[in-house]
């Protein structure tokens, strides 16, 4: 992948009290980490309703006749049909199926609107812009727009405030008074909500939800119950030799995943067809619990050690208000949940509910297997 340097504007929402940004340089710099109350939030987030200011997400737009048929030729998910007012996660994969870009895709009203890390924007509207040829499909970058979350099962007590009848159902999008929309979410709870405004009103919208009852809640609060739902990140919890399987990417809309695997015509979908039918991914998304005990953290991109072997590569870390020290982490399938980790000079444990089934035969390998007369 080309270098692109990203300098996100710090959010206004950082202007509200308490408010504390993410570390320089890290992806969450430009929004608040925290607003002074960690755990606090979590729980709000987690058991009540919050908000969080999410508006460093890169925002674009694809508008023709052609943009979902076309969009569906160049990208992992079965997007062709996809109704109006739906959503759907999509991969952009490179032709040996690495992963090289994530994004959350709402169709609404004649309008393909997509989401992406802010530092991954530029790069992902630049290769569909190349992909375009003939088609009736125009990409462009929609930076007037910004993107708040909602967390919590008491979202509900807002519809006054968001001006709408009922919450929509998952990967589902209703337009908002004002412009924008709202699409509810399958992660990183039960009851998660995205809200895609205008940039302009995104102080206002905070002003409006904030009032109306949804606790102020920094990016912690969400890594912690994104970290927690085995949901990746890309950049943070990918590397550049990352493909779906690895990072549970994999299954169509109504299994909440970005890969469909019976679409065909994309980029990189033979090593996406091969794993699933013959093998089996070198690494697992897995949830690893931290020992607390230790002064400092481990940083993302740290390896994983078992006996002094790189078994692994560290993807998250943050602490979570009831799981205390957690972290994302691709580790090597050949290593059982049972073993013990080190990552930095922490010790950690890999959390055996978080290890994928590895008992299934693939149909392609039984295909195999019978022609062999096994």
């Amino acid at each position: 992948m080309g270098d692109v340097s990203v300098v996100v504007a710090p959010s206004p929402v950082l202007h509200t009290p308490g408010a504390v940004a993410g570390a320089p340089g890290s992806p969450d710099a430009a929004v608040a980490w925290h607003y002074g109350d960690p755990f606090g939030e979590q729980k709000a987030a987690a058991q009540r309703v919050a908000v969080v200011d999410r508006s460093h997400r890169a925002v674009a737009t694809i508008t023709g006749a052609e943009r979902l048929s076309w969009l569906h030729t160049i990208t992992s998910q079965h997007i062709a049909a996809l109704p109006d007012g739906h959503s759907a996660e999509n991969l952009d994969l490179d032709l040996n199926g690495r992963v090289q870009h994530h994004f959350v895709l709402t169709d609404l009203d004649g309008t393909a609107w997509l989401d992406t890390e802010a530092e991954r924007g530029a790069e992902l509207l630049s290769f569909l812009q190349k992909m375009v040829f003939w088609a009736d499909a125009k990409p462009v970058a929609a930076p007037d727009y910004a993107v708040l979350s909602l967390l919590g099962p008491q979202v509900g007590t807002l519809l006054g405030a968001l001006g709408i009848d009922a919450l929509p159902e998952v990967y589902v999008a209703v337009a908002l008074p004002g412009g924008g929309f709202l699409r509810r979410m399958p992660w990183p709870g039960d009851d998660a909500f995205d809200l895609v405004v205008p940039r302009a009103d995104l102080t206002a919208w905070w002003s409006k939800l904030t009032q109306a009852g949804a606790a102020p809640a920094g990016m912690w609060a969400f890594e912690a119950l994104r970290v927690a739902a085995l949901r990746p990140r890309i950049g943070v919890d990918t590397d550049e030799r990352t493909i779906p399987h690895e990072a549970r990417w994999i299954g169509g809309v109504d299994e909440h995943g970005a890969v469909h695997l019976n679409k065909g015509c994309y980029r990189g979908q033979e090593t996406v067809a091969r794993v699933h039918n013959l093998g089996k991914p070198p690494r697992n998304l897995v949830l690893l619990h931290l020992d607390g005990s230790a002064d400092e953290r481990p940083a993302t991109g740290d390896d994983v050690t078992a006996g002094g072997r790189t078994v692994g590569r560290l993807g998250t870390v943050v602490d979570h208000y009831e799981l205390g020290p957690i972290a994302l982490a691709l580790v090597k399938r050949s290593v059982p949940a049972g073993t013990e980790l080190v990552v930095g000079s922490m010790a950690a444990a890999i959390d055996p509910d978080s290890v994928p089934a590895d008992d299934a035969v693939q149909a392609g390998r039984a295909a195999v297997d019978r022609l062999r007369g096994r």
